[in-house]
């Protein structure tokens, strides 16, 4: 039986990922989701999985701007043909990342909902009234606010996971689990 490993950059995209086959109601059991603790460890991840006896197939989730790299340790470790998409083995990117990809695809109004729901509208509010952010775009300013306190970005993504509408999932995360979930 075929062993599906899917790798994440760290815990807030997993969480992200986890949220969304919630409301899309398909299950993940049977999967291995394993976070990297940064995109750097996916070299010395995906050779330990690549070398271990039986049938593995590894999928991941990764940032835009780490797409050479990933593009790389795929050719490198004879995965990917080094001019193919990293989407044919499995491994899906994200614009910007994937707080933006849930940002865009829920629109700055759900996101503020959502932050409100978490009684952090006040501080988000507060943020948006610094010096350095009353020019930025509402969406950077939500991505900015994502990562200003420990535990926020571990949780963000996958919050606003849970309010999008499921017709707006963003792509990456519908294509990951499609890839994941086929036989």
């Amino acid at each position: 039986m075929t062993r599906t490993v899917v790798l994440f950059e760290g815990a807030s995209d997993r969480l992200a990922v986890e949220a969304a086959s919630r409301r899309l109601g398909v299950g993940l059991d049977g999967l291995d989701l394993v976070d990297l603790d940064g995109i750097t460890n996916l070299r010395a991840v995906l050779r330990d999985l690549l070398a271990q006896t039986g049938d593995v197939r590894v999928l991941g989730l990764y940032d835009a701007a780490e797409g050479a790299y990933v593009r790389r340790v795929l050719s490198d470790l004879g995965v990917l043909d080094a001019t193919a998409d990293p989407e044919g083995v499995g491994f899906f990117g994200c614009e910007r990342d994937l707080e933006d990809e849930a940002i865009a695809a829920a629109g700055p109004d759900l996101v503020v909902e959502t932050l409100d729901a978490r009684g952090e509208l006040a501080r988000f509010r507060v943020f948006q009234g610094q010096p350095a952010q009353r020019e930025r775009a509402v969406e950077d300013q939500l991505h900015r606010f994502a990562g200003t306190a420990a535990g926020r970005k571990a949780r963000f993504a996958a919050d606003v996971i849970d309010a999008i509408p499921l017709e707006r999932m963003p792509r990456p995360l519908v294509a990951l689990l499609d890839a994941a979930l086929a036989e």
